[in-house]
């Protein structure tokens, strides 16, 4: 074989090693304190699900950089084709920095100075650090095509069901709509939030209603927009699902109809035992491995763990065909392109080695 053939077919190699889709998706996160190890499973889901490249925005404190290079380093290097990152230390206001850094969880306030501090950045996803995706982001992405002309920001309510809402109840502030916004899974159009001044419009409210709010920025969108529905694009609760959607009953229709696709584990059920269906999925993510076997393991996991008697004894636990619908497709396209990364892979190398010899 000559030079030229040799070369045409390592080129066929490589590409077939290449993502097939080119569409970037901007993802961030802020983990401060102690955040980190769930944000890394977080981050493992991401790259599980999207056939697209991933490119993280990740905000932490200097000491705990280390840990997302290291942990970035030893995942196989097929996985760190798919995705970049960038990490910065949280930026906030010098006059009141602290102020802003203790707001509610510590530095989830980051996110109201993002269109700022990635002013070259057009848009991104935002979620909270106790975020687990069942889904490829691509679908949640793709709600960016649905903005209309003034849509700078997509979030979900905060309940579905007045008698079970805290803001209708307790908020000492105005609040979108009915029943109020959850902040933990949100897109951003930092252009139009540049262009509508977002910081700007935000820093009075926060110095008018500060001694009012309870849930940090959180409350603080709702207060924006409030005052400027229109710019906000709302999405269902199957995109940011929580404990509150099922542990006094069901209340999201639309994921019992098709599953939910993000999970949001508040009020820390990933690490405890108030919500054991939530903490049974976060457990099977975190201990995935990017190897085949270990899908099985995770799907066995998640699936065995809704026949448990704790399971079955909470409201949670009596709608697991919520939690697993979305999760066995998307498994299945996993272990997929799972495979053909290894086979890709493998190829390669006999390839080489042959031309070695």
């Amino acid at each position: 074989m000559n030079l030229i053939s040799i070369f045409i077919l390592s080129i066929f190699f490589v590409k077939q090693y290449q993502a097939e889709d080119e569409q970037v998706i901007n993802l961030s996160v802020v983990a401060c304190g102690d955040r980190v190890p769930e944000t890394l499973v977080l981050l493992k889901s991401a790259l599980m699900f999207t056939l697209s490249k991933l490119n993280f925005f990740i905000f932490t404190e200097k000491n705990l950089q280390y840990q997302f290079t290291d942990q970035f380093n030893q995942w196989p290097k097929f996985v760190q084709k798919k995705f970049s990152y960038s990490i910065f230390e949280p930026k906030f206001p010098n006059n009141n920095r602290e102020e802003w850094r203790k707001l509610f969880k510590l530095c989830a306030s980051q996110r109201i100075f993002l269109p700022e501090i990635l002013e070259k950045v057009d848009s991104l996803l935002y979620v909270d650090t106790d975020v687990l995706f069942l889904t490829d982001l691509d679908q949640v992405w793709s709600h960016f095509k649905k903005f209309n002309q003034t849509h700078l920001a997509a979030l979900a309510p905060e309940h579905e069901e007045a008698n079970m809402g805290w803001y209708n109840r307790f908020a000492r502030h105005p609040y979108y709509g009915r029943l109020g916004l959850n902040s933990g899974v949100m897109l951003m159009n930092l252009t139009r939030m540049r262009e509508f001044n977002f910081v700007n419009k935000i820093l009075p409210l926060y110095q008018t209603y500060r001694y009012n709010i309870t849930w940090g920025d959180q409350c603080l969108l709702n207060i924006l927009f409030k005052f400027h529905p229109d710019r906000l694009y709302k999405y269902d609760c199957s995109w940011n699902y929580r404990p509150d959607h099922c542990m006094y009953g069901s209340n999201c229709r639309t994921a019992e109809k098709s599953g939910a696709k993000i999970l949001h584990g508040c009020r820390r059920v990933f690490q405890s035992e108030k919500e054991p269906a939530f903490r049974e999925i976060y457990k099977a993510f975190e201990k995935y491995d990017f190897t085949e076997e270990s899908i099985r393991s995770l799907y066995a996991k998640i699936r065995d763990a809704f026949d448990k008697d704790s399971l079955k004894a909470t409201y949670c636990g009596k709608v697991k065909d919520i939690f697993l619908k979305n999760l066995k497709p998307g498994l299945k396209i996993h272990k997929q392109i799972l495979t053909k990364e290894y086979l890709n892979f493998n190829k390669m190398l006999k390839f080489f080695f042959f031309f070695q010899i």
